[in-house]
């Protein structure tokens, strides 16, 4: 890996980071011993009784031992026999157990929802033992918390809901949200993770029920990140909806009108950021699933002046990133071929173009960061609509989307036009790539698939990215029978991987944002940064490029196991720490200033140390009642 990882920074031309990778003889000797902030320090709490029971940040069930039960009035009332952690998983999973059938994967699968709301049922009682189960088992369970089931649970939470979990903010509550924050029981919250439902997923407006997807990533953020649970925020912002079936439903939950727009929208907005960093100047707020319309409008708007960031903007693209990278890799080319690689993108979204505008940067940097490199990196790139192919004949033309407009006549010299299909696009274009992020599934059909058997690679690349599985551009079954076995394929959502026959194994690497988010979130924690700069987030980006082995990645695997996301998580997150530090951004954390950081930075072992002790895991603390 670190072979890999220098070659990527060389080929970048990132000169800097190469030299702060070097370790400091004298660093090597210094012995540095860190106390873990997420250690297993008593907690004291201020209720007892069936208070404390009925509480799932302290509640332990039949594992409150004989004294703990006597120190808090629970004697009496739990069965009598003290349960270890261990006992407790095994009973759950027993009862879990009983639902598992083989199915399909997605969302389509009743079982998906079903297991989602036993684990859900677990969360509202027992925090601690709910992300012992989650972590224990993330390859299984991830995608029924986050990405595909996460998507089938907001399209019907309002018949889902139980007990509230998270914080609304609604066009109704303009004037007010300062003081709401403050309803909050929390002191300290490290992570908020924010959406206004118009953009869930690839299912389109689904207004208050997004709150799903808020709590499903900071579900990922504990589980993966080690961030508190006691300490992330869900939040909705309710503007309305757009969504007639959901104006008309009377079992709605939202605010049943049409969404603000313009600076209303923008009011709204605003208030909510001016509350919440007044109450918690340090907290980091990741935006998720706004509509295009306005995610890159509100990334520009505060990032620059706020700890944040847009996870379908800049998430999606440092995966795909590290996928593209990766790619290059398993085609059997140097690093320094990513400039020349001829990529097709289908969709021009949100997603579409942060994933574009971020290949067009790392392209950049490896040609020497200059502006005409900056100006060439952008002939690499073919965006496809809904209109078909953009060129700078397009009226209304999206302004993120222009400066990736073909020129009409260098378009009609490879023999194409404004509004060329896809498949005209693949058939001419011949590429090293195709992106889907379109949200549309099956947009890669037989016909599209079968143009790119004429890619210039003997190794083509397919990602079809959108999510949840049923809006992926094709499967993996699909793009191996169609292209040939000699291809590399990446999605969104999890696929099974493709028996090839004579023991050959189609990979189906899952390109999920899980693997940068968590590691950025506690990387800019850690580090104290003041914002989440780009640097920062190509760090990441190489980060997890690096993590797969040579050996892995010729074998087409571009991804790592979603089995080793906490350990995906802390290199991401050392790797987000230390460019905070070499670009003056950070701060510090906690009894860690900014000097002691830059020292514990120059060794590369101390840094890992350093997040992995700051990582909070689900141990059940010892419980001391203190009267409030």
């Amino acid at each position: 890996m670190s072979n890999f990882y220098n070659q990527t920074r060389a080929a970048s031309s990132l000169m800097r980071r190469l030299k702060r990778s070097l370790i400091n003889p004298t660093a090597v000797s210094r012995a540095r011993c860190f106390t873990t902030a997420e250690g297993h320090r008593p907690s004291l709490v201020h209720k007892r009784s069936l208070d404390i029971l009925h509480d799932p940040w302290f509640n332990k069930g039949t594992a409150f031992s004989m004294t703990e039960r006597d120190r808090l009035d629970l004697r009496g009332l739990l069965p009598p026999n003290v349960m270890s952690s261990e006992q407790q998983i095994e009973r759950f999973m027993v009862d879990l157990k009983r639902l598992e059938v083989q199915a399909r994967d997605g969302p389509s699968d009743p079982n998906a929802l079903a297991k989602w709301r036993i684990l859900n049922r677990l969360h509202d009682r027992n925090e601690t033992m709910y992300y012992k189960v989650l972590i224990a088992n993330i390859e299984e369970y991830a995608p029924i918390v986050y990405t595909p089931t996460v998507g089938l649970v907001c399209q019907n939470y309002s018949g889902l809901f139980r007990r509230p979990r998270g914080m609304y903010f609604s066009a109704e509550d303009r004037g007010e949200m300062m003081s709401m924050v403050y309803n909050w029981p929390a002191d300290q919250v490290d992570m908020i993770v924010v959406t206004d439902g118009s953009r869930i997923l690839g299912l389109g407006d689904l207004g208050v029920q997004g709150i799903g997807i808020a709590i499903g990533k900071l579900d990922l953020y504990v589980a993966a990140a080690g961030i508190n649970p006691q300490r992330v925020l869900p939040v909705m912002i309710d503007v309305g909806t757009n969504n007639e079936k959901l104006l008309k439903n009377p079992l709605y939950l939202g605010l049943q009108q049409h969404r603000l727009d313009g600076d209303e929208y923008i009011a709204v907005i605003d208030e909510f950021m001016e509350a919440v960093f007044t109450r918690w100047p340090n907290v980091i707020v990741q935006f998720e699933d706004f509509q295009s319309k306005w995610a890159f409008k509100l990334l520009q708007r505060y990032r620059n002046a706020h700890r944040m960031f847009n996870d379908d903007v800049q998430g999606t693209a440092g995966v795909a990133i590290a996928g593209l990278l990766g790619a290059v890799r398993a085609q059997g080319r140097p690093m320094i071929d990513f400039p020349k690689q001829k990529i097709v993108v289908a969709g021009a979204g949100s997603a579409g173009i942060g994933v574009v505008n971020a290949a067009r940067k790392t392209m950049a940097r490896m040609l020497g960061n200059t502006e005409h490199a900056f100006d060439s990196a952008k002939s690499q790139f073919w965006v496809v609509d809904a209109n078909g192919l953009i060129t700078d004949e397009r009226e209304n033309i999206d302004p993120d989307a222009l400066p990736f407009a073909r020129n009409t006549n260098e378009a009609g010299r490879q023999g194409l036009r404004e509004g060329s299909s896809l498949v005209e696009v693949v058939r001419q274009v011949r590429p090293d790539v195709l992106l889907g992020l379109s949200g549309v599934g099956g947009l890669f059909s037989k016909e599209v698939l079968e143009a790119l058997k004429g890619s210039t690679s003997a190794k083509p690349a397919i990602f079809a990215m959108s999510n949840p599985t049923k809006n992926a551009e094709c499967t993996p079954e699909e793009a191996f029978s169609i292209v040939g076995d000699n291809i590399i394929f990446a999605s969104g959502s999890p696929f099974r991987d493709v028996d090839l026959g004579n023991g050959q194994i189609g990979h189906s690497n899952q390109g999920n944002n899980m693997y940068l988010f968590p590691g950025i979130g506690l990387g800019t924690l850690l580090s104290g940064s003041r914002i989440i700069s780009d640097g920062m987030l190509q760090a990441a980006a190489e980060r997890l490029a690096a993590y797969i082995t040579e050996d892995e990645v010729l074998k087409g695997m571009i991804f790592p196991p979603i089995s080793k996301i906490r350990d995906i998580t802390k290199e991401v997150a050392a790797a987000v720490v230390k460019e905070a530090v070499e670009e003056d951004l950070a701060e510090g954390y906690r009894d860690i200033d900014a000097r002691e950081l830059q020292k514990i930075c120059q060794n590369e072992e101390e840094v890992l140390e350093y997040v992995e002790n700051s990582m909070w895991s689900p141990e059940y603390p010892t419980l001391v009642y203190k009267r409030g």
